[in-house]
């Protein structure tokens, strides 16, 4: 087998536990495979300070309270820490691609790294394959996040993926209807790269604040009517809920500076896992945790399509679920079907990059 030298373009550097998993996650079995598989290190003090300001303010519409200030910025330095331990390339300027290296392979995705409302990485062309330094250029899960198929892909960007892509994925439907209509080719779904590829085990392994059975609960701007049913069940079950990397009130413990590694070994740890993102369901899946997600605007496309997908949809609920409904969901295993259905998905995910990179060979999780 041919060692290759392979770049991973994604948003490695958000201060998101799902952002950085899904990075990881693909470069971390890319190099299990025996390549030479690094993330390209682009770098932009305007999108820094964008993400930052973020990661400060991260449950808006909801104010910030000032004691929360400290635990957002030991957060955030524990995802610089998180960073530091990735396999990365030499950095280079977002704004001058030109100094990146060449490699053999430049795999764009996963993330929503053709989201065109994407509030700072929105359009960039370099996400579009413009300026890449590469033998070839593919995308592995790639999405266009909450930016809808209805909207059409303006011609300006459906040239650059027409020019610059040998192969195209996506990960969600969404994302194919849209290289559909302004391409006119069927992309394979793929699966994102923490439900299809390992977590290295080792990074798990970290010290968490709790040792009792707990509920995990993961995201912000919670319903009241939804929050309320998941405190009820909760009480019934005896569990503590812990809000971890976002503040919650109706949660009973907050745990707002974990980083990734922390994250990770969580979740995996819990009862049961509560949460309105798209990386609180893969996560569950990921470690086979009864879940329940509410559904909102912002992540619609991408959560509703992953139920879809797996054959998951009763996993999402809206802001007027009933207790009752709350209990089937968290009382019980996931369903065998939807294991099986990710099975699938998952060989069909590796089948994928196999087939899209001369002697890339991957070892199923």
């Amino acid at each position: 087998m041919s060692r290759l030298k392979i770049g991973v373009l994604t948003f490695h550097r958000c201060i998101n536990y799902g952002s950085y998993w899904q990075a990881r996650c693909l470069v971390e079995s890319l190099r299990t495979a025996g390549h030479d598989a690094v993330l390209l290190d682009h770098n932009s003090k305007r999108i820094n300070l964008a993400e930052w300001k973020c990661a400060y303010q991260p449950v808006l519409p909801i104010e910030v309270p000032a004691e929360d200030y400290p635990l957002y910025r030991k957060k955030i330095e524990n995802f610089f820490k998180a960073f530091d331990e990735l396999p990365l390339s030499n950095c280079f300027s977002l704004e001058q691609p030109g100094e990146m290296e060449y490699y053999d392979v430049v795999i764009i995705g996963s993330d929503e790294v053709w989201n065109l409302f994407h509030p700072w990485y929105g359009g960039n062309g370099f996400f579009y394959g413009e300026g890449i330094k590469a033998g070839l250029i593919i995308s592995y899960a790639a999405s266009f996040g909450n930016y809808p198929a209805v909207n059409g892909l303006p011609a300006e960007y459906a040239e650059k993926l027409f020019q610059n892509f040998n192969k195209i994925s996506v990960r969600d439907e969404n994302s194919k209807t849209i290289i559909s209509n302004a391409l006119g080719i069927e992309s394979p779904i793929v699966l994102d790269p923490c439900l299809a590829f390992p977590i290295i085990e080792h990074l798990q392994q970290k010290v968490i604040p709790w040792q009792q059975p707990y509920v995990a609960v993961y995201g912000h701007n919670f319903s009241e009517t939804f929050a309320r049913n998941i405190k009820k069940w909760a009480a019934h079950r005896n569990l503590p809920l812990v809000s971890i990397g976002y503040r919650n009130e109706w949660a009973d413990k907050q745990w707002l500076t974990a980083g990734p590694r922390e994250f990770a070994h969580f979740i995996s740890q819990s009862e049961a896992v509560v949460t309105n993102f798209f990386h609180g369901c893969i996560f569950s899946l990921r470690f086979q945790k009864p879940f329940a997600c509410e559904s909102s605007a912002y992540r619609s496309i991408k959560v509703s399509e992953l139920m879809v997908k797996i054959g998951g949809q009763k996993h999402l609920l809206n802001s007027h679920a009933t207790l009752n409904e709350c209990h089937k969901l968290l009382d019980h295993s996931i369903d065998k079907n939807i294991l099986e259905n990710i099975l699938r998905l998952r060989q069909q995910s590796v089948n994928y990059l196999e087939s899209s990179v001369p002697c890339l060979h991957h070892q199923t999780a």
